[in-house]
């Protein structure tokens, strides 16, 4: 294999622990959060004044509108903490103090970005490309969510980070957002949920229906159920319910910059984490472009790839997604339907990698293994970096390799355009080894990545290093091409 000058880049993303968000402080008992009310109430108007002013001296600077949050906080926990009393504002603010904390999203980590272009293009030198960096942002208790930046590249594919905003915000939830009945029934059926009890629920329910609308129509089932039957339709009622949640919509506010926003886990399969998103801009067959990006939920036991998708990095659209071939980490999407139908790469065994075929996004029943361990830095697994990328030449897989130690390399393969079950290329050694400034981090001699570009001739690939940090290389495309054996 002839050497390829892989560049590496000066820019490097560090984990940044200023970046915090504010999120709900929930206690485990009720009865402390009682009496945590409780004092609070108790205290004369004069002290809250100056305690509520001393939140704000000390995290106002910290926090976007931190009387808005402390606002929505207490009308989030006086439901269940108090019986009607009218309080003053700043008494309000006080208690949503109380039940709020601050969350360091990146203490640990901030690495294995993807990389897309931007959905603006305007105002740029010519041959410029301005880019979206998706990246996992890892804190406390190893909660990973998804964090943004942008920058450019240039006509030489030289890179240009912007400058991140100081603040950081999760979305709200989008009030109202509607099922598709047919789509969510063939969901149950999948999940082996579409019994007696469920046919009566959806009867009940117009095409699109909202999950309020869904709560009360199994309400009102369960009500006409014999009492013998109603314990054994609780489980049921509940996982329909949970899957109802899993598949949500969330929307930022315009005026938010692009590096404020934060997808933090909210659903109990995301609960310790929503790691390795893998975004890539696909293209409709009208021609319209829309971003989708597959991710791995972890409960703290389990993994479950889900997907998500957004036309404009500000509402984003979470889906469970169903199927036999829905198993394990590194799911990736090509960025257009192949043959009318779509295809995205798995690595369902956890040591091989495996490309389906679908005529429905949600939904992947069938997969082909195209490609197992074969040189010594991959003995132990390969899978995707990424979605592929289309060439003249064929779809530019980059990949990654474990070998001895444990050891994370970068590599590549070529699939056919119009068959992908066909291995047409592959690199016999590494694009990028951990190099002596890269092997310590989090997680020692890792460098991995979620998504990669081409620009200007040249395969742009950011990089995590070391599950700490992330970084660039910049690789001509002719030469990586040529390297395929």
């Amino acid at each position: 294999m002839k050497p390829i000058d892989v560049k590496r880049s000066t820019v490097t993303l560090d984990p940044d622990h200023t970046h915090v968000l504010a999120r709900p402080f929930r206690l485990v008992s009720d009865q402390r959060s009682t009496k945590i009310s409780a004092r609070v109430m108790a205290l004369p108007e004069n002290e809250v004044h100056t305690l509520l002013e001393g939140v704000r001296a000390e995290f106002g600077g910290r926090q976007v509108k931190i009387d808005e949050f402390l606002m929505r906080r207490f009308h989030e926990v006086s439901p269940h903490l108090l019986n009607g009393q009218r309080l003053s504002e700043e008494r309000q603010l006080l208690l949503g103090g109380y039940f709020t904390y601050e969350f360091s999203l990146e203490a640990a980590a901030l690495f294995n970005p993807s990389m897309v272009p931007h959905q603006d293009q305007s105002d740029l030198p010519p041959g410029s490309l301005r880019f979206i960096l998706s990246l996992r942002a890892t804190a406390e208790g190893h909660i990973s969510s998804i964090a943004f930046r942008s920058g450019v590249l240039d006509s030489k594919a030289n890179i240009t980070m912007d400058v991140p905003s100081r603040y950081s915000l999760e979305p709200m939830q989008v009030p109202n957002s509607t099922f598709e009945k047919i789509l969510f029934e063939r969901k149950l059926q999948e999940l082996r949920l579409m019994g007696d009890f469920n046919r009566e629920v959806l009867n009940g329910l117009p095409d699109a229906f909202t999950m309020e609308e869904l709560r009360d129509s199994i309400g009102r089932v369960e009500k006409r159920l014999p009492e013998i039957e109603r314990e054994t339709t609780k489980v049921v009622a509940r996982e329909t319910l949970m899957l109802a949640s899993s598949n949500y919509e969330v929307q930022f506010k315009p005026e938010s910059a692009l590096s404020e926003r934060v997808l933090f886990p909210v659903t109990p399969s995301q609960s310790n984490g929503i790691e390795d998103a893998r975004f890539v801009r696909f293209q409709n067959e009208d021609g319209t472009p829309i971003y989708y990006a597959t991710y791995t939920a972890y409960d703290g036991r389990m993994i479950l790839p889900q997907f998500v998708e957004t036309s404009d990095f500000l509402r984003f659209k979470f889906i469970t997604l169903n199927g036999p071939a829905v198993e394990n980490k590194g799911m990736a999407l090509f960025p257009r339907k192949i043959n009318g139908h779509y295809a995205m790469l798995g690595r369902q065994d956890a040591e091989n990698i495996y490309v389906m075929f679908s005529d429905h996004l949600h939904f992947w029943h069938t997969m082909q293994l195209i490609l197992e361990p074969k040189f010594p830095w991959e003995f132990i697994q390969l899978g995707n970096c990424g979605s592929p990328i289309e060439t003249e030449a064929g779809w530019l897989v980059i990949s990654h390799g474990v070998g001895p130690m444990r050891k994370y390399c970068i590599g590549a393969f070529l699939l056919d355009r119009d068959d992908p079950t066909k291995v047409i290329g592959r690199l016999p050694e590494p694009l990028i080894k951990p190099n002596s400034n890269e092997r310590d981090g989090y997680v020692p001699n890792v460098v991995y990545s979620c998504g990669s570009l081409v620009h200007a001739g040249q395969l742009v690939i950011p990089y995590g290093i070391s599950d700490y940090a992330t970084t660039f290389a910049t690789l001509p495309l002719d030469q990586v091409l040529a390297a395929m054996e």
